[in-house]
């Protein structure tokens, strides 16, 4: 055999080629965390349309403003849109779990004990200057991204021992723990930064630099804190990937901000922007309402989903020692009157929250598995005595406004706790120090949700004071967890992994900017988030996940909100969407400007023409 070298083989098999051929599987087509994928044969995702026309315009908006153009690093705030700059090892798909296919690697090689994950990259990927996607630039994001003190991203990836340079288009990670199943599926997600880029300019120095990326957008123009515009990639060189067929088919997309909803509502009315994702009930209830609408130049629908709730609610803050005793956030939860406020304010569009993993088979339910027990006995001491015998519930009042009952109760929570009533005011009977706290709020839309709930909470003798600030105080706070109470999100995916790490476990109690909202330090939550994490297969996922949701709840750390189980999208009638709606997704990416439909909205109001 030509040019054939017995040495070159020797010295693969002396350096792992043995481990690489016969420790290892690949996955060509893409891998799931449950094993099987949903496309043997990926084409083109079920829910695009592969045919969608490219070209037209979309604005959309923000509240607030940014100040870099850096998505990675801790500190400022990131204009939004910048994932679109950026490619990806492999691209999740929407309709399924969790289940990941090759973009920028070709093919994926994962060692059957877990121990690796090799990707070989595609020769044609290429960053937007025309520089090759390589080996180098994947070790170089790793490094840089961990590197940056982001703790999302340290504790994402923790369990990565190493990253090796196989050769220019393999890169192999190297495990320190071979039960995270997830590894390699989250290390696909890694967004890849150009090295060469950064060779004479220290990462993150200017934050307001136009960043070099590879994905289907750049960077056309900015105004710090007011716009930003990107452009579509005419050569993009994924175009006619299977992962992107279908995608991305908006020739420019802006942000546009604006200081507060009142304003940026008003704005859409008027043709501004082109397109909102609701949140407030209140507004979607009540706030199109006008000759748009009517005349179907603004389409208002709900888009049903599958996606777990997640938490939103009332987070303490249990580094404070006001919150430290768990008497008293139970008793606090008694002064949340959700039948009310559903009724009252919102229409009654919105369902309780009764879980961390809502809406999806990971939430707990009734009383404790004989397994779920098994995993809870060893921290029996710490763990309130009713979770082994009976079903985690929340308070439910007629939604009269009468809630004197649930007042009753928190009352006799918060005397064994140690209080007393003086002068109409909550005092601790030790200390002295009346219950005075306050509630640090982003959006003066939630504090018509938060004026009933003090109201209540003044019955029991407790002040609770309302705090609106503004995004980059709000974001600074948080930081540095230096708030007493907030109204917390905390999403979820129908996988959750590495991530509850960052919510939920102990060591992330201290680390700027973490999830770890609560404070939460426990025993048995830290030992549910390594088993969530290691889970060998989908059954024991969804046990682990809900012993650790079981603990959670039992804690009273949150006062939960509400959810639905919807997308709330208006925008004006220039857009088609695919037939099919993904499960877990709005798949806003898979829209496209329909000609006739802007053609004949342009006639009916000549002023929305894009410039």
């Amino acid at each position: 055999m030509k040019g054939f070298s017995w040495g070159v083989l020797w010295l693969f098999l002396c350096v792992g080629g043995l481990e690489f051929a016969f420790a290892s599987t690949f996955s060509d087509k893409g891998f799931s965390l449950s094993g099987e994928i949903k496309y043997k044969e990926l084409k083109y995702f079920d829910y695009v349309n592969p045919e969608a026309p490219k070209g037209g315009a979309i604005k959309r908006y923000e509240i607030g403003g940014f100040d870099t153009l850096n998505a990675f690093a801790l500190k400022g705030t990131p204009a939004d849109g910048l994932e679109l700059l950026y490619d990806t090892l492999t691209v999740h798909s929407e309709d399924e779990p969790f289940s990941e296919y090759g973009l920028v690697a070709e093919r994926i090689q994962r060692a059957k004990d877990n121990s690796f994950v090799i990707f070989h990259l595609n020769k044609n990927a290429r960053f937007h200057d025309g520089n090759p996607i390589t080996a180098f630039d994947v070790e170089f994001s790793f490094n840089t991204l961990i590197g940056t003190g982001n703790p999302a991203i340290k504790r994402y990836y923790e369990d990565v021992k190493e990253v090796v340079v196989v050769d220019k288009y393999t890169i192999k990670f190297n495990f320190s723990n071979k039960e995270n199943r997830e590894l390699p599926l989250i290390l696909g997600q890694l967004r890849i930064l150009p090295k060469h880029f950064y060779e004479n300019r220290p990462f993150g120095e200017n934050p307001l630099e136009i960043p070099l990326g590879s994905g289907p957008y750049k960077i056309l123009s900015f105004e710090a804190g007011k716009e930003i515009v990107y452009e579509r990639v005419k050569d993009y060189w994924a175009q006619k990937h299977p992962t992107r067929l279908g995608y991305f088919n908006f020739d420019r997309v802006t942000y546009e901000y604006y200081k507060d909803e009142t304003v940026a509502l008003e704005a859409f009315k008027a043709g501004a922007y082109d397109f909102r994702q609701e949140s407030a009930a209140k507004t979607w209830a009540l706030g199109y309402e006008g000759e748009p609408l009517k005349k179907k130049q603004i389409i208002k629908e709900e888009v049903a989903h599958s996606l777990p709730s997640g938490m939103q609610g009332y987070f303490f803050n249990t580094r404070r020692d006001l919150f430290k005793d768990i008497r008293v956030r139970e008793a606090l939860s008694y002064a949340f009157d959700f039948e009310w406020s559903n009724k009252n304010l919102f229409f009654g569009q919105y369902t309780r929250t009764k879980s961390f993993f809502d809406n999806s088979e990971l939430a707990s339910f009734g009383t404790p598995s004989p397994q779920e027990r098994e995993w809870l006995l060893p921290f029996k001491e710490q763990l309130p005595e009713g979770i082994f015998d009976q079903p985690f519930t929340l308070s439910t009042t007629k939604g009269d406004g009468n809630i004197r009952p649930q007042l009753r109760r928190a009352q006799q929570l918060l005397k064994e706790a140690g209080y007393e009533i003086k002068n109409k005011k909550l005092i601790h009977a030790t200390t002295g120090q009346p219950f005075v706290f306050e509630l640090l709020l982003l959006s003066p839309a939630m504090e018509r949700v938060a004026l009933p709930f003090k109201r209540n909470l003044a019955t029991l003798g407790i002040e609770m004071k309302i705090r609106t600030i503004d995004l980059t105080q709000y974001i600074n706070r948080l930081r540095e967890f230096d708030y007493d109470m907030i109204v917390g999100v905390v999403g979820q995916s129908l996988s959750p992994g590495n991530e509850q790490r960052y919510y939920w476990h102990s060591s992330s109690k201290n680390e700027k900017g973490s999830k770890n909202y609560a404070g939460i330090d426990h025993p048995a939550v830290d030992r549910l988030v390594e088993m969530v994490v290691n889970a060998k297969d989908r059954r024991e996922l969804v046990d682990y996940t809900r012993a650790l949701d079981r603990v959670l709840l039992w804690n009273h750390y949150v006062i939960p909100h509400f959810h639905n189980r919807t997308f709330r999208v208006a925008y004006w009638n220039r857009f088609s969407r695919p037939n099919i709606s993904p499960l877990y997704g709005l798949g806003f990416w898979t829209w496209w400007v329909d000609p006739q439909k802007e053609e004949e909205l342009l006639k009916a109001r000549p002023a929305l023409k894009r410039r």
